[in-house]
């Protein structure tokens, strides 16, 4: 499999406190990679470094072949990396269709409004509400639903399922599986390991700054000792 992001001995600084310590990751055009890890060991640092938005950081990382350290933060959308994050960045006072047509078009690919209201149905129910009247996981789908019309090749989210019902969590993963079958690539952070199991092709585990794993999801049986263990679950 072609790789599409490839990260290499990755750093990352929060002023003086090194948070990432030589991470190396790859993801591969097509696949869906979830990063598992309790809370605090650099899952989220580790998406942000990679999105330029952590701009202490040493390593490489080459997005296409392409060196994205030399990329300003304004510029990686356009690259083809997309990010959504824990907090969603709704904007409260524009309707549903506002939030969706306000990120800019990036590239060819993207998909049309009727496909994400085909995708979303939710959301074409709501589109003329404003963000103050979504429930959460309707923000979450709004979330996700702007990106994919950018035109974006890489979608990464930041823990898609923190705090949803579990109705809300299932329609999610039925939505990464679509989106997988349209040849779409996903990196995601995820503490639900179960949910992530019926989406990810291949898990990297965090702890303390690093990569500690890397496995397919067809190791998940094997590796259930070394996730309590790790996660706390």
């Amino acid at each position: 499999m072609k790789p599409l992001l490839q990260v290499s001995n990755l750093n990352a600084w929060y002023g003086e406190s090194h948070v990432l310590h030589g991470v190396d990751m790859t993801v591969g055009e097509g696949e869906t990679i979830t990063i598992l890890g309790r809370n605090g060991v650099g899952k989220t640092t580790t998406l942000r470094t990679i999105m330029g938005i952590i701009r202490e950081r040493k390593g490489e990382i080459r997005f296409d072949g392409k060196d994205m350290l030399s990329v300003p933060l304004h510029r990686t959308a356009h690259v083809g990396l997309g990010f959504v994050p824990e907090e969603r960045g709704i904007f409260s006072t524009l309707t549903v269709e506002e939030n969706l047509m306000l990120p800019p078009v990036v590239a060819d690919g993207g998909m049309s409004i009727r496909e994400i209201y085909d995708l979303f149905p939710n959301l074409e129910e709501r589109r003329s509400s404003p963000g103050t009247k979504l429930s959460g996981g309707e923000q979450q789908m709004l979330a996700i639903a702007r990106i994919l019309r950018t035109g974006v090749r890489l979608l990464v989210l930041d823990e898609p399922t923190e705090g949803l019902a579990p109705v809300i969590v299932q329609r999610i993963g039925e939505v990464l599986k679509k989106l997988k079958e349209r040849g779409m690539t996903v990196l995601l952070v995820e503490q639900n390991f179960r949910f992530a199991s019926r989406i990810a092709d291949r898990f990297y585990l965090m702890d303390h700054g690093r990569m500690v794993a890397d496995f397919p999801v067809a190791e998940l049986p094997a590796r259930m000792d070394k996730l309590h263990k790790v996660l706390g679950v």
